[in-house]
């Protein structure tokens, strides 16, 4: 089971599997895999576009609990690591409460440690409440998959539970964020081309969070 990994060119790397030296782990980025969740089933999600190594593999049989995560860190010097990322095959923040206990720990640990969230920003309709205020504290960055311009092309690309609805939800998600996140970014990728590329930056203009172009992979 692949709780803590890092990436290398592009290649999942599992920290336990591969038993790296913690020498090769400074100024990492390291991921945190929490679940197979997800209330979307995107068209170009990797779960759906590419086979994993089975050495490699971020499918979870399943759920690590909280302690397990815990007891993963407690191997490493975290303070050497670049930030600890919540991402996986699934959507993190289904698992809302066990990433706030393990923010908690890691804060605790070391209040300097940077601590981001990849997520889908559907949370608040995944637990029908409001979640931003909840990450006050714990979470230094949330970057929030903004995947289209218009709420039609977003379901059709999402294909999400929550109906056609959920392209305003998530907006909506990434502004009460900026109170309580002190970084707050949105992203596409650059496959998308560039007209819809100006077409988002102009959506995160509106709402004032700067977004980011990534390497579709």
């Amino acid at each position: 089971m692949v709780v803590l990994y890092t990436n290398n060119n592009g290649e999942f790397i599992s920290l336990e599997n591969l038993h790296i030296a913690e020498k090769e782990l400074k100024d990492k980025n390291i991921y945190v895999n929490l679940t197979n969740k997800c209330p979307c089933s995107c068209t170009f999600c990797l779960r759906n576009t590419k086979e994993m190594s089975e050495a490699n593999n971020l499918w979870l049989d399943r759920e690590p609990t909280v302690q397990e995560i815990i007891e993963e860190f407690e191997k490493y010097d975290i303070t050497k690591f670049k930030e600890i990322v919540f991402c996986g095959f699934g959507e993190p923040l289904t698992r809302l409460d066990a990433i706030l206990e393990v923010a908690k720990y890691l804060k605790n640990r070391n209040s300097n440690i940077k601590v981001r969230i990849n997520t889908n920003g559907l949370a608040d309709l995944i637990h029908k409440k409001e979640t931003a205020p909840l990450y006050k504290g714990l979470i230094d960055t949330i970057s929030i998959s903004l995947n289209a311009s218009n709420a039609e092309e977003y379901f059709r690309l999402t294909r999400n539970k929550f109906g056609i609805e959920s392209y305003d939800a998530m907006l909506k998600f990434a502004v009460s964020c900026k109170k309580y996140v002190p970084n707050v970014v949105m992203t596409v990728v650059d496959c998308i081309g560039q007209e819809e590329i100006d077409a988002c930056q102009a959506v995160c203009d509106n709402i004032g969070i700067p977004l980011r172009v990534r390497t579709f992979e």
